[in-house]
């Protein structure tokens, strides 16, 4: 029931946002020239997937999770698209093609072990990563990686279709703030 209801708000949030999307691709080409952000993300399984996201710092920023980035990378036109959760919208399509959910697991990079370790012992990579959760609700970052296995463990057990649409509600509205940038 969940991935028919990521498929179908995925689609006709593509379609519906695709005039806006090209809008904010062209600011994007004027502000770091490359607005377009793909990177290799642990999937389901621990099988490597790319994600794909507006680009929000400079180029030749390091890849490394946002809490060990520096504010300093963050271009202007990047912190607007991170305030508003515009930079996410891109991931509908790692949503359409079955390799996130709405809601779940935020992915983690590969370089993060510690995290990578604390969700295998949980099986939280039993399950599609999402694009929110319930840790970024509650502004529980990759910086803790043993709370964020935990909560995301939890959110796993107790995910329901009313849990699933009030976390993307909390999203969209601006409840927390996701992987904070130092």
């Amino acid at each position: 029931m969940i991935r028919l209801l990521d498929f179908f708000i995925a689609f006709f949030g593509l379609v519906f946002s695709f005039p806006f999307l090209i809008v904010l691709f062209i600011i994007g080409l004027f502000d770091t020239g490359s607005p377009i952000f793909r990177q290799e993300r642990v999937g389901r399984n621990q099988k490597p997937f790319i994600l794909v996201k507006f680009r929000t710092m400079k180029v030749d920023t390091a890849s490394v999770a946002s809490h060990l980035a520096s504010s300093a990378s963050i271009t202007p036109f990047g912190s607007f698209l991170r305030k508003t959760k515009l930079d996410e919208i891109p991931q509908l399509w790692n949503v359409l093609k079955g390799e996130m959910s709405l809601v779940g697991p935020r992915p983690g990079l590969f370089n993060q072990e510690e995290l990578t370790i604390e969700r295998s012992k949980l099986n939280v990579f039993d399950v599609r990563p999402g694009i929110t959760g319930l840790a970024q609700v509650n502004e529980i970052d990759m910086s803790t990686p043993a709370k964020l296995a935990e909560v995301d463990k939890q959110m796993i057990d107790t995910l329901n279709i009313k849990l699933y649409f009030k976390l993307i509600l909390m999203t969209v509205t601006g409840s927390g703030s996701g992987d904070r940038v130092k």
